[in-house]
């Protein structure tokens, strides 16, 4: 049994991992799905579909890279995809991209829990802050183990929110694509096509290192791959279906920090208070992998010097955190994807080259 190449429950662990890293306060809030996506009415899906395909190909490389190389410690998955002066460009600009993208996700605990139960959004931030770093403190194999469980708990709400709304507003789906107008100022671009490139970009530079560190850390390529295939494919069927649901109740979205919260407390109050947790828990647990990234990046002799330095990372996030959480989305965001787009090219680069080195040469007729 120990010895077989894949098991159920790795498959599980890993596709929980991945999801948990995706579900930050952008996903979990629909900011993200909203602004990408359903801003660009029906085109919105075809979106959808191109990142998916997307997705799928780049997270299954950066987990098997991980794998492949994971005697080799540390392994820069920037400098084995990018080469040395770019690899290293992106290796001294990730810690920063992702300590902002943590500062989102902490402002975006804030507008939660201060839009759904009133709790002023410096104490909300504040609260989110100071979970993060006691979970970084207790180390990234716990870590994993925890945020495992907690990713599928959240996508299962998104589904069941997602599912319900799109059957019961059903009758006015003719109505979706005009509907989707008032959307129109969020997007994140001028075409679905662009947007739908920024959010993969998006994605793969900020979570690279937290991908390939799940190869690494696998004990079988099998399960990590698996895990990777079927978190995208949960994933991106809930895109698809908080999209519908957006669509169809178009109008309110453009006005809310967390509609998704808003769907969940039109079904039924005591489920809106069920998913304003559930929501909590889904930052919680991509801001936890984000602050593993970040502090990863920089080595300390001294543990305790380690920690103070987690701590005043958590510290700067909280304060950068306070800014606006739905305008800290549609700025920075798209300016992250945009700078990822040539690491994209190059790991397509990288996994061509490796093929044509793998391809035998043609035999010479005698």
């Amino acid at each position: 049994m120990m010895n077989q190449e894949y098991t159920a429950r790795g498959i599980a662990k890993y596709a929980g991992a991945f999801i948990a890293w995706m579900i930050g306060s952008g996903f979990a809030s629909g900011q993200e799905t909203l602004q990408f996506f359903t801003s660009y009415g029906l085109a919105s899906y075809t979106a959808i579909g191109l990142n998916f395909i997307g997705t799928l190909f780049f997270g299954v490389v950066f987990v098997e890279t991980g794998y492949r190389n994971r005697e080799l410690s540390p392994f820069n998955h920037f400098l084995y995809f990018c080469g040395n002066r770019a690899g290293r460009f992106y290796s001294g600009l990730i810690a920063v991209i992702v300590f902002l993208l943590m500062a989102v996700l902490i402002s975006g605990a804030g507008a939660t829990l201060q839009e759904y139960y009133g709790l002023n959004h410096l104490a909300g931030s504040l609260l989110m802050a100071a979970t993060v770093l006691a979970a970084y403190l207790s180390g990234f194999e716990r870590l994993i183990f925890v945020i495992s469980k907690v990713g599928p708990a959240v996508i299962a709400f998104t589904l069941a929110v997602g599912v319900i709304t799109a059957v019961r507003d059903w009758g006015d789906l003719s109505m979706a694509s005009s509907q989707a107008a008032v959307l129109s100022p969020l997007r994140t671009s001028p075409h679905w096509g662009i947007s739908s490139l920024l959010y993969l970009s998006l994605n793969f530079l900020s979570g690279g290192a937290y991908f390939t560190q799940l190869g690494v850390r696998a004990e079988r390529e099998k399960d990590v791959t698996y895990g990777m295939i079927v978190g995208i494919v949960v994933l991106m069927a809930a895109i698809a279906i908080v999209n519908t649901a957006f669509l169809l109740n178009a109008q309110p979205m453009a006005e809310l920090s967390i509609p998704i919260l808003y769907l969940a407390e039109k079904i039924s109050h005591p489920l809106g208070a069920a998913f304003s947790i559930i929501l909590i828990l889904g930052i919680f647990s991509s801001c936890s992998s984000m602050m593993w990234t970040v502090c990863s990046r920089f080595s300390f002799s001294k543990k305790r010097t380690q920690q103070l330095f987690a701590a005043g990372v958590a510290a700067g996030a909280f304060f950068i955190g306070l800014l606006p959480f739905t305008k800290l989305i549609s700025v920075f965001y798209p300016l992250v994807g945009y700078v990822g787009i040539l690491l994209l090219l190059m790991v397509v680069r990288k996994v061509l080259r490796e093929k044509d080195e793998r391809t035998p040469a043609p035999s010479k007729p005698e």
